[in-house]
């Protein structure tokens, strides 16, 4: 697929709305450096062109409530589409399941769970036994602490992308 090329204006607007999320007009052609018109029409355009695919907030889960997160590494028996499909059929349902991704080598997802208690975690971890989704094995991850949990730069990404 032909990645869209973006000019360093672009980028500063999807690098603003990244840190920021929603602002002003003003506001945001302020942190762009451009006038409000041309900074608001390019906005549109980068809507239009599925550049931004929402908006959303960081909640301090830990000062809302108690929770327990795991990390899950899971390996399916099968390798065909049907087997992965159905697995992430199941694991889009899954609200305490909050990403998982894909992966090559050793193990097929690494999952990031966040549940009300451990006692939740292991009721979600048999509901996935339970489906017959052909998993093959698990392995579960406590999380202690969130060292790091940061966006990509995009204007790095995007600048190694055009020398390549």
């Amino acid at each position: 697929m032909k990645k869209s090329t973006l000019d360093a204006t672009d980028i500063r607007i999807l690098s603003a709305i990244q840190n920021y999320g929603q602002l002003s007009k003003t506001r945001l052609s302020e942190i762009v450096n451009i006038s409000a018109t041309p900074c608001w029409s390019r906005l549109d355009r980068l809507k239009a062109a599925g550049f931004i695919t929402g908006y959303h907030a960081n909640i301090a889960l830990d000062r809302l409530c108690d929770f327990t997160q795991v990390m899950v590494t899971v390996s399916l028996t099968h390798h065909r589409r049907t087997d992965f499909d159905r697995f992430e059929a199941w694991v889009a349902l899954q609200d305490d399941i909050v990403e998982c991704v894909a992966t090559g080598g050793g193990m097929d997802y690494v999952m990031k769970t966040i549940c009300p208690t451990l006692a939740g975690f292991q009721a979600l971890m048999q509901d996935m036994l339970d489906a017959e989704l052909g998993v093959d094995r698990y392995m579960t991850y406590i999380a202690t602490r969130v060292v790091k949990s940061s966006r990509p730069n995009i204007a790095k990404l995007a600048g190694a992308g055009q020398r390549a």
